[in-house]
């Protein structure tokens, strides 16, 4: 007997150039992969990740098109662009009204004072040394400026592994997307000076110190403190943008 059932569809086969694709916009939305880098060769990919070079070839087509990687003269593939530099649809949701990303921060700070409370109490030596070398990156002046998001962005994420919670990690997840898209909003429109990127930086080392020393209490009142002072930015601009409009 044939089963009917309208809910349940078929869902549509993903292509292997479309998940290779997707792991590497991944990688340059993190950082892993920075602006100039230059990527494997087509057969090194493959072998990689177990792919055909067919599959390999395909995808790169597709990030050529989208603007993230180019052709090297001589041969080879290397990445044009930074998470700064993606298709942001939620940033330029925000860009017309900024309250939607400022209640996103809200949610942001409700899961995170809790994430850095364990973290404070799970986190490994391993976990501990990695926040440290992410802070020694954010503090490195001649850094180039364009890594300050994935940067920001592998500091929550080590944080979050660091509860070892499994059920916050697949939260986790959903959002991160749209976290990259907020932290990209962060650190070069809202909060671009080099006054602000001092400041993010001490907050983020508060955060550090408290996860290192096992310090719970510390570390959740170190992460209010670092979240409440961009919700206060928005606010901010909140107000900036009623008074243009108010005088257009």
């Amino acid at each position: 007997m044939q089963l009917s059932d309208e809910r349940f569809q078929e869902l549509p086969r993903q292509r292997v150039a479309d998940r290779i694709a997707a792991e590497l916009r991944r990688l340059i939305a993190v950082g892993e992969l920075g602006p100039g880098e230059r990527l494997p060769g087509e057969r090194q990919l493959a072998e990689m990740m177990n792919v055909s070079r067919v599959s390999v070839r395909a995808a790169l087509q597709q990030l050529k098109a989208q603007g993230l990687v180019d052709a090297v003269q001589g041969g080879g593939t290397r990445v044009l662009s930074s998470v700064r530099h993606l298709d942001l649809p939620l940033t330029e949701l925000v860009k017309e009204n900024v309250t939607s990303l400022h209640d996103l921060m809200e949610i942001r700070g409700a899961l995170e004072v809790w994430a850095a409370r364990r973290a404070a109490l799970h986190a490994t030596p391993e976990q501990v040394a990695e926040l440290a070398s992410i802070l020694e990156s954010m503090a490195d002046s001649c850094r180039v400026r364009t890594y300050k998001a994935s940067d920001d962005l592998r500091f929550h994420l080590v944080i979050a592994r660091a509860t070892a919670s499994c059920v916050y990690m697949h939260m986790l997840e959903t959002l991160r997307d749209i976290m990259v898209e907020m932290l990209a909003f962060h650190r070069y429109e809202l909060l671009a000076s080099e006054r602000d990127d001092l400041a993010l930086l001490e907050q983020h080392r508060a955060i550090y110190e408290a996860v290192r020393d096992r310090n719970p209490d510390q570390a959740a009142r170190a992460m209010e403190a670092h979240l409440g002072w961009i919700l206060g930015h928005y606010e901010k601009e909140r107000r900036r943008r009623d008074i243009e409009q108010a005088a257009e």
